[in-house]
């Protein structure tokens, strides 16, 4: 696998596993709940993001998580909730 980013997809097949099959950790109960997996392939770390009952699957480097998870605990998107 290279340090471009891969789609989920390309993601299932270079390491042959089914999405579904990885563990998600799920921020809730019920619909529309986020689920988060972690896969770490070579020397790339790739965070997969979907939304619990939905098929699309957002694939983020392991810099762009970090940086989202810096502006989260800075307060940048309480404004959202």
């Amino acid at each position: 696998m290279t340090t471009a980013k891969p789609t989920a997809e390309e993601i299932s097949v270079q390491l042959d596993v089914r999405l579904d099959d990885l563990p998600w950790r799920t921020s809730g109960l019920g619909e529309g709940m986020f689920q988060v997996a972690i896969i770490r392939a070579d020397e790339a770390t790739w965070i997969l993001v979907r939304i619990l009952g939905k098929p699309d699957v957002q694939v983020y480097s392991e810099h762009e998580w970090t940086c989202f998870l810096d502006g989260v605990r800075r307060g940048e998107f309480d404004d959202l909730v």
